[in-house]
């Protein structure tokens, strides 16, 4: 019953989460869309604008990840998956639950996930693709500074 009970206030909570990302990713497009339409100011308003651009447009993605995830959450809940860790189907411990509640894997497979690559909804390509850059990064950690032939000639050098 008591995993019932935690299960019931984590989802109280990704509920409340995802309404305050959504104020939130709100006001920075507000803010952006502002920026973009503010043309008046010299070459150094316009860089601080440019930069105060850059790093809205970061926070909203980043922003925009998180309340995927959270989005993700409550799918499962509906679903009655929530909790269960989507690769090896265990229990995922309340304890992680608590400190990242819209998880989707326990800590072995997600240690498995960051060492090898993504899979599913955030994987730009194939799996087999992480697994030929990771084990081509372990070769390379065998290459030394003399081994690399520079050509300036190319660079206008």
């Amino acid at each position: 019953m008591a995993r019932k009970d935690a299960l019931l206030r984590l989802h109280k909570m990704l509920l409340s989460q995802r309404e305050e990302l959504r104020k939130s990713l709100r006001l920075e497009i507000e803010d952006l869309s502002d920026l973009a339409e503010d043309t008046a100011g010299d070459a150094a308003d316009a860089a601080s604008d440019a930069a105060h651009h850059a790093v809205s447009s970061q926070i909203a993605e980043l922003e925009s990840r998180e309340l995927d995830k959270i989005e993700r959450a409550l799918q499962q809940i509906r679903r009655k998956s929530y909790g269960t860790c989507e690769t090896c189907q265990k229990k995922i411990p309340l304890e992680r639950l608590n400190a990242l509640p819209y998880t989707t894997l326990c800590i072995s497979c997600q240690r498995d996930e960051e060492r090898f690559g993504t899979s599913g909804e955030d994987s730009d390509a194939g799996g087999w693709d992480k697994v030929l850059d990771f084990e081509r990064s372990q070769r390379d950690e065998h290459i030394r500074l003399s081994d690399i032939e520079l050509d300036l000639t190319s660079s206008g050098r």
